[in-house]
């Protein structure tokens, strides 16, 4: 993707929770969609997955943000609690979006989390979940499976040797699993760029 086929602009969104930074990419001519991203707990938004996920939705006619939770922005690694980042969430998605554009809420790990648990609240069309952390490492009974949406179309892409594991298929939410991939979801991350646009081509959110 290169700049002249697409305008980038870094914003800053004031939530309850501090100010959100956000780079919103508009694709090369009229957007499908708008596609918010979220980044994982102690990482950035230029995370391999997000990055070949933002190029190729952007090169198939999607406008992605790229949102940077405030307590990312103030410089601190610790996560804030659920509540906190669901609220600035809402909030930035709120300033975002358009009318009349459907919007898809996605993000990596504790991103796909804040997008699963607010898609209802936002009202959006769909879920794009990367590497969902279905359970802590070595505790499998503390599953998050009911955070996925049950009536919502969702895609969940995880690597089959991630220590959180990967949920299994249920109602609206598939799942695609990577060979050889761990969390992080390095391995081969142009292929999960173009398993995700898929999906969003199949229910008509990109070109």
């Amino acid at each position: 993707m290169s700049s002249s086929a697409s305008a980038i602009r870094e914003l800053k969104i004031e939530t309850p929770r501090g100010p959100a930074a956000v780079r919103l990419t508009e694709p090369p001519g009229p957007a499908a969609s708008l596609l918010v991203l979220g980044h994982g707990a102690g990482g950035g938004v230029d995370a391999p997955d997000l990055t070949a996920v933002h190029d190729t939705a952007v090169a198939a006619g999607v406008r992605v943000a790229l949102v940077t939770q405030p307590y990312r922005v103030a410089g601190r690694r610790a996560p804030a609690p659920a509540g906190h980042l669901d609220e600035a969430w809402v909030t930035v998605v709120g300033a975002l979006g358009v009318p009349g554009l459907p919007l898809i809420l996605g993000g990596r790990s504790s991103g796909a989390r804040v997008a699963c648990r607010t898609v209802t609240t936002l009202g959006a069309a769909g879920v794009l979940a990367l590497a969902f952390p279905l359970h802590p490492p070595g505790k499998p009974e503390k599953s998050r499976a009911g955070e996925l949406p049950a009536t919502v179309p969702t895609l969940v892409i995880n690597g089959d040797r991630d220590p959180f594991g990967v949920p299994e298929p249920s109602g609206a939410v598939e799942v695609i699993v990577r060979p050889g991939a761990v969390h992080d979801l390095r391995k081969d991350v142009a292929g999960t760029g173009r398993l995700a646009v898929e999906w969003l081509r199949s229910h008509g959110w990109a070109h």
